[in-house]
């Protein structure tokens, strides 16, 4: 599984530790052998027992087990842009935009890029560089990383005309600004923070009326209404509102692969896709493939675990701990979230098994790494996001840590 450079440095890393009489020469193969990686990437698999649905840190969503097996099928060649019938070049990705247009029929036009920030980026500046972007003060979010929505759409040249304030925008401050040199109004969901009290802001249907583009950066990913989330925004709903452009995350709670979606009017889209930029935006016949698949097969683990059944976790949870007989594991309630910049402020009831927190690091770098939460000196094991069939890997794994620290 290893190639011959990564075990060549490992060995000769263990002969130099013998050098400076680190080890003895006789132990030159064992210190080799325990220092090869377990493969020959470094990312390592784990099991989420956080109670975060999108954890951004472990990669948001996992993929369902068909969009693996498409993952699979596309790492070899593939006919990602040729038309077998004809011999000639096709449309690239055409099944994952066919499925894409499927799932959301408000969209005239779909396109597909490497991540919701990208999918922004082009828009903004395929339709404002050198123009402006109206944008409500309350909405200039800070996304993941310390990467700020101003500095972002700054970046492509076009410039914000800021209106209203942090708390309160009205239909009056954006018609104000609209202008000769307005490239489009955003709208921007605040996914991952809650404003509340005197607050006020404008709908995409009454920004519509204003006869400039209404660009919609929902974040979540979320394609149609679900009653789970009332208050998250949809593409559908958001397009048939008047929004002439939709933007949105693949890897959230559409639940598959880390991509940009670009939903709207078809002109519109098909003027961002030829833009020169797209080009340095495009994904993946690997990213294509699973989210054609996500989109086309059954629910993702995302879907499973945000509906999971508390009765049900209670029952795993207590089977669990009563499979912990030597260690002091406890059955409690808890609440999990959804994560990853979707549906601040919703909790999701849940169980977990509550463990002593010096558990926490052995288990962390564990095989396979089981990853809880610290709440009150108390490590805790959410049962939301693993799925069942791995409660008895858990279990191991925890006997293991107990016995090791």
């Amino acid at each position: 599984m290893l190639g011959r450079p990564a075990v060549k440095a490992v060995v000769n890393a263990a002969q130099e530790r013998a050098r400076r009489g680190e080890i003895a020469p006789e132990e030159v193969a064992n210190a080799a052998a325990a220092a090869l990686p377990q493969g020959p990437s470094s990312l390592r698999g784990v099991v989420n027992a956080t109670g975060v649905v999108l954890h951004t840190n472990l990669g948001r969503a996992p993929l369902s087990p068909v969009a693996i097996a498409a993952v699979v099928k596309a790492a070899g060649h593939t006919d990602v842009e040729l038309d077998l019938t004809t011999g000639r070049r096709a449309r690239r990705g055409r099944g994952a935009l066919d499925a894409l247009r499927v799932a959301v029929p408000a969209a005239a036009g779909v396109h597909v890029v490497n991540n919701g920030a990208a999918a922004l980026v082009l828009a903004a500046t395929a339709l404002a560089a050198g123009r402006e972007i109206i944008v409500s003060r309350g909405e200039l979010v800070e996304i993941g990383d310390g990467f700020r929505l101003p500095a972002l759409l700054e970046s492509t040249g076009a410039r914000l005309r800021e209106v209203g304030t942090t708390n309160r925008t009205a239909l009056a401050d954006y018609a104000a600004a609209v202008g000769p040199d307005t490239g489009f109004i955003l709208k921007v969901h605040p996914s991952n923070f809650v404003v509340s009290g005197f607050t006020s802001a404008v709908d995409v249907a009454d920004l519509a009326t204003l006869g400039v583009p209404v660009v919609a950066d929902i974040g979540s990913g979320l394609l149609a209404p679900d009653p789970l989330l009332p208050d998250e925004p949809d593409a559908a709903t958001t397009l048939n509102a008047g929004a002439a452009l939709v933007t949105a995350s693949g890897d959230k709670l559409l639940g598959g692969p880390q991509a940009g979606l670009l939903l709207g009017d078809a002109d519109l889209v098909e003027r961002l896709r030829r833009h020169p930029l797209a080009r340095a935006l495009r994904v993946d016949k690997l990213t294509l493939a699973a989210l054609e698949a996500t989109l086309r097969g059954p629910e993702p683990p995302t879907w499973v675990a945000l509906r999971a059944a508390p009765a049900q976790l209670r029952v795993r949870a207590e089977r669990l701990a009563d499979a912990l007989d030597d260690v002091d594991a406890e059955v409690t309630r808890t609440a999990a979230v959804v994560g990853g910049g979707g549906a601040p402020g919703l909790e999701l009831e849940s169980w977990a098994v509550s463990l002593p927190e010096r558990l926490a690091l052995p288990l962390r770098t564990g095989e396979p790494p089981v990853l809880g939460r610290v709440e009150r000196g108390r490590l805790l094991l959410d049962l939301r996001c693993v799925p069942p069939d791995l409660d008895d890997a858990v279990a191991a794994a925890v006997r293991k840590a107990a016995c090791t620290s």
